[in-house]
């Protein structure tokens, strides 16, 4: 019988400075029970890349954190050191956290004596080879597993479409830590006042990778258009990616260089929210947004698409206002509605940081997440051959 704490080996492969994952892996280790317990987690980094530095926030938490180096994608001396990190570590459980990883947890399985498990974040690159090859695989290596933790019921129904057995496959939400994103007055003063943002400003924005799949040309579509009955309305946009150019030449092309701030990448996101009056999610697919949390949590009100899911976390009229993706206009006139009316939008505010505070915490996640992890090693236990493959 078990008599220490269950040992996690939380894995993952990324590049840059990551996205959402990476604050539910990093904050969920720091917050993990450590008397049931014990967590590790690794990322596998390219050695080229020169803007990683997720070891940064690791520290900064106080996780048990390794890197393995990488020369490119394929390199085979990832291999023993994983099995050297599983070995020193007595590691029990292996939880992927994307394709290759998922991968990797599978054959760990295979040659250790550990049990997979892994968590289905969404299915957002827009490569061909991820398209074609990378996601399809993943989503047969996901049916292959015990068990499945799926960040939105959306992604938990492709999964059993993807032969993925229902009892194996659970959704659980991303949560969020209500006393890190909360309500400061004045906390976004130095934001607006190093972007140039007038103090008086109306600003409605976002956070986010400027990747394709947020549709932050759609946001400035929908800005434009509100702009015109308001002419004091700001945008704001922060984050980096591949799309930056394009949306820089967009802001030009459309005449809005000085009345839109397309900010770079930044640590000090709770600031930032806290210079909008007014969040806006224009994806076309999303997991479970972290960003529309945090912004639930900050009492930021919030107009967000009903991607992926953003529709489990808000009540349309209750926690903030939805439309349909891929629907400028309609992103536009909800933006209008929710100036138009800010009682009713400081009301919706209140409500969402409420349901932050309850079914959306951190703490209720994670309880989730270990409940899973106990359970998961108890039935692998009593199916686990008695010695592991060399």
């Amino acid at each position: 019988m078990r008599t220490g704490p269950i040992r996690i080996l939380e894995l993952r492969s990324v590049r840059g400075t990551g996205g959402g994952p990476e604050k539910t892996i990093l904050h969920g280790a720091a917050r993990t029970n450590p008397t049931r317990f014990a967590v590790t987690v690794c990322y596998i980094r390219d050695q080229r890349d020169t803007v990683f530095a997720l070891g940064d926030l690791a520290a900064r938490l106080d996780v048990d954190y390794v890197e393995i180096p990488e020369r490119h994608s394929f390199d085979p001396g990832i291999w023993p050191a994983l099995r050297q990190i599983v070995r020193s570590h007595q590691i029990d459980i292996v939880h992927g956290h994307d394709y290759k990883t998922d991968l990797l947890a599978l054959l760990l399985a295979r040659t250790e004596r550990v049990t997979p498990l892994a968590t289905a974040h969404g299915w957002t690159g827009h490569s061909q080879r991820e398209r074609l090859l990378y996601y399809p695989a993943d989503r047969w290596l996901l049916a292959r597993f015990p068990r499945v933790i799926a960040v939105s019921e959306e992604i938990r129904q492709t999964l059993i479409r993807a032969g993925g057995k229902p009892a194996r496959i659970t959704t659980v939400l991303n949560g969020i830590n209500p006393a890190q994103f909360a309500r400061t007055p004045g906390a976004g003063n130095g934001v607006r006042a190093e972007l140039g943002i007038p103090a008086d400003a109306f600003v409605i924005g976002s956070v986010g990778r400027l990747e394709p799949q947020k549709r932050f040309d759609l946001l400035i579509e929908a800005f434009d258009a509100v702009r015109t009955m308001r002419p004091g309305l700001r945008l704001l946009i922060a984050g980096d990616g591949s799309q930056r150019t394009h949306l820089a030449e967009l802001v030009k092309c459309r005449g809005l260089e000085s009345i839109c701030f397309l900010a770079a990448h930044r640590t000090d996101v709770v600031e930032v929210l806290h210079a909008l009056d007014l969040f806006v999610q224009s994806s076309d697919y999303e997991g479970t947004p972290n960003a529309v949390l945090e912004a639930m949590a900050v009492e930021t009100p919030v107009v967000a698409t009903m991607a992926g899911g953003t529709g489990q976390l808000i009540d349309d009229g209750i926690h903030g206002l939805l439309v349909p993706a891929g629907r400028p206009e309609l992103l536009a006139d909800a933006i209008e509605a929710a100036i138009a009316d800010p009682v009713a939008a400081a009301d919706r505010a209140r409500a969402a940081r409420t349901r932050i505070e309850t079914d959306l915490s951190f703490e209720t996640r994670m309880r989730r997440v270990e409940q899973i992890c106990e359970e998961l090693l108890d039935s692998s236990s009593q199916s686990r051959p008695a010695t592991a493959v060399a």
